[in-house]
């Protein structure tokens, strides 16, 4: 027992391993996430609804989206800024997710009011298209659940898929948040209130900073019987220089940095949101 509570909370080589499909795949989990995604209250996978409507409207305002305009959100879950963008009459409203759960709830709600938004079952990384947007959408800090290639990765794909003067908006956890974080250790049954499996298990959930790379880790180990595995939950944190250098190294500029995505100015706070343009 000594030698696996050892290996269970030991600290990872830095992006070592990659689970983010299993929080958005898995049958039971996938679920619970549509429940977080589609309750106001809870900014775990969706910001509030009140958020959102402010944060399309700024969007549509602030670019000066209309009929003519073409729109991809990327991680779109169930299509909480692709419902409300076409419902403000954007012209072409595309989103991008590999839930199933999620864009299932998305379409259905897409048809109850006779929305054409087009929508792409896909891990956004492997995503293709010939099409070309004005803006490209990639909220709730997705950009830092990516490591340093898969995120280049994402820029080249944005690049061939942005418009002359087309935009990516993109919203990212910073430093000062990281510098409040503490590691922990929490051994818990059924944690998070059977967040992890319908049956009982046992979850060790360790949280592991990396200084110099400002990334922190949330690594869930999940027991149940006969059965055991682990979500990586990797966040990279950015300072202004730090982003800006990222994204420089892709051939894009940072155009305006602000708070969040309803463009409040920029303060000293957990996230931040640019506005980016190819350079």
């Amino acid at each position: 027992m000594y030698k696996e509570l050892n290996g269970a909370t030991a600290k990872p080589k830095l992006w070592n391993c990659y689970t983010a499909d299993k929080l958005w795949t898995d049958a039971y989990i996938a679920k619970q996430m549509l429940s977080f995604h589609l309750n106001p209250e809870i900014n775990a996978a969706s910001r509030s609804f009140d958020f959102i409507n402010r944060s399309v409207t700024w969007m549509i305002e602030e670019f000066k989206l209309g009929e003519e305009s073409k729109v991809i959100d990327f991680g779109c879950g169930p299509g909480l800024y692709t419902h409300r963008f076409k419902q403000r009459g954007i012209g072409k409203v595309v989103g991008v997710d590999f839930s199933q759960s999620s864009l299932g709830y998305a379409k259905e709600q897409a048809q109850k009011e006779a929305l054409a938004i087009e929508y792409h079952l896909a891990n956004y990384l492997d995503f293709e298209s010939d099409n070309k947007y004005d803006l490209i959408t990639l909220v709730m800090c997705d950009f830092c659940a990516l490591s340093p290639l898969q995120r280049g990765h994402l820029l080249k794909k944005f690049k061939s898929m942005l418009e002359p003067n087309g935009i990516i908006v993109l919203d990212v956890f910073t430093a000062s948040r990281f510098e409040g974080l503490q590691e922990n250790i929490t051994l818990e049954k059924d944690y998070m209130g059977g967040f992890w499996s319908a049956n009982d298990y046992w979850c060790i959930h360790t949280s592991h900073g990396y200084a110099d790379e400002k990334v922190w880790l949330d690594k869930f180990e999940v027991i149940e019987k006969g059965k055991q595995w682990a979500v990586y939950n990797w966040l990279q944190h950015f300072s202004q220089e730090s982003l800006r250098t990222e994204i420089e190294s892709h051939g894009f500029t940072i155009e305006s940095f602000y708070k969040d995505l309803c463009g409040t100015p920029h303060g000293d706070a957990d996230e931040m949101a640019v506005v980016i343009k190819e350079s």
